[in-house]
């Protein structure tokens, strides 16, 4: 009698099984993501807000806008700040996510051209600038993942690639405008 081998597949292989470890996968890459991208723009923005961590709080922020043509820099110091402190928190809670990297990648936007023509590396260049604003357009495209605020919000609780077009579009056309104002 001709002895059978059975080889069974294992439980990941199979089904649903197949797709939860790879998707927990994700979720942590993206959390992960987040919290790093949206703590570091959070503790820029209290830079200019509040002078935290070595920065020039409202005052030193506006000056130092003032040197770049900036209007009303003190003003612009804080919307600054702001939008790094709460777009950067957005990303770290996974609350309102395509806004929330909108704002951040337009801050950034913002930054590479007042950086540019000093090169692409460090320190003059703006590599650093570049590397945050695309990470926060990647997440704005494929949303902040499973472990977030946002899937507690109806509306956002399963991401659209739409969502993230209309917030990237919508960051890049606040970032132009504001470096408009600038003589």
């Amino acid at each position: 009698m001709a002895s059978t081998t059975t080889l069974s597949r294992p439980a990941a292989a199979s089904g649903q099984d197949a797709l939860a470890g790879p998707a927990r996968a994700y979720d942590v890459g993206l959390l992960v993501l987040r919290l790093v991208l949206g703590l570091t723009m959070a503790a820029h923005g209290a830079q200019k807000l509040f002078g935290w961590f070595g920065g020039g709080g409202v005052e030193g922020t506006g000056m130092f806008f003032a040197s770049l043509g900036y209007p009303s820099p003190e003003a612009f110091a804080v919307v600054a700040g702001l939008t790094e402190t709460l777009g950067g928190l957005g990303l770290a809670f996974g609350l309102l996510t395509p806004l929330a990297a909108a704002a951040v990648a337009g801050t950034m936007v913002n930054a590479i051209a007042v950086k540019w023509g000093g090169g692409f590396f460090a320190p003059e260049g703006v590599e650093y600038e570049l590397v945050l604003t695309l990470a926060a357009v990647a997440l704005a495209l494929t949303g902040p993942g499973r472990i977030a605020v946002d899937r507690l919000l109806p509306r956002l609780r399963s991401h659209r690639l739409e969502y993230g077009i209309v917030a990237v579009v919508l960051g890049a056309v606040v970032a132009g405008v504001t470096l408009l104002l600038r003589h």
